[in-house]
C-alpha cells in the first residue's frame, strides 16, 4: 500500500469484515443514537482512505486502529456539542421586542413595493393625496386633472393598493 490513498474496493472490503461492529462499538460510544454513530463509522471509514498506512499488517490490528479512530471522533463530537450553548429554538425570539426604526423602515419598503405595482397615475394621486398631504383641489391643480379625476383614481389607487399589500402579507 504505497499509494497515498486506499483504492475502493480494499475500502468495501474493510467496511464488510469491520462494519458491523464499528457500528455497535460507535452506537455505544454515542449513547444510542444511531445517526451519529454512523457518522462515526463513516468518518473513520474516511480517515483509513486518506491514511493507507495505518492499515498495514507490520502496524498491527486494524481493527484496533478503526476502534481507535472511532473513538477519538466520538470523544471530540461528544467535546464539540458540550462546549457550544445549547440550542433553544425560535420561541424566545418571539418574545423579544423589534426596534421601532427598524419596524417603520419595513412597513416603508413594503409600502415601496406595493406602490410600485400602482400605474403612475394611481401612485401619483396617492403621493399627492396621502403622503404630501394635499386635498382634492391642490392635487388636481398639482396633477393637471380634475377634482373628480382625483377622487376617481384615489379610489382606485387604494383598492389596488390594499390587494398589492394583501399579497405581500399585509392585513387591511
Amino acid at each position: 500500500m504505497a499509494a497515498t490513498r486506499v483504492d475502493e474496493t480494499v475500502l468495501r472490503a474493510l467496511y464488510t469484515e469491520h462494519g458491523a461492529a464499528l457500528l455497535g462499538y460507535a452506537t455505544r460510544l454515542c449513547e444510542g443514537d444511531r445517526g451519529r454513530a454512523e457518522d462515526v463509522v463513516q468518518e473513520t471509514l474516511l480517515r483509513a482512505w486518506q491514511h493507507p498506512d495505518a492499515l498495514a499488517p507490520e502496524r498491527g490490528s486494524v481493527r484496533a486502529w478503526l476502534f481507535t479512530v472511532a473513538r477519538n471522533l466520538a470523544v471530540d463530537a461528544h467535546r464539540a456539542r458540550s462546549a457550544r450553548p445549547a440550542e433553544i429554538g425560535p420561541a424566545p425570539l418571539e418574545h423579544l421586542a423589534v426596534d421601532d426604526d427598524v419596524e417603520r423602515a419595513l412597513d416603508a419598503w413594503l409600502v415601496g413595493e406595493a406602490l410600485a405595482t400602482l400605474t403612475d397615475a394611481h401612485r401619483a394621486v396617492v403621493v399627492e393625496t396621502f403622503f404630501r398631504g394635499c386635498s382634492v383641489a391642490e392635487a388636481a391643480a398639482r396633477l393637471g386633472v380634475p377634482p373628480g379625476t382625483i377622487k376617481s383614481r384615489a379610489y382606485y389607487a387604494l383598492r389596488a393598493l390594499r390587494v398589492a399589500l394583501a399579497e405581500r402579507g399585509v392585513e387591511s
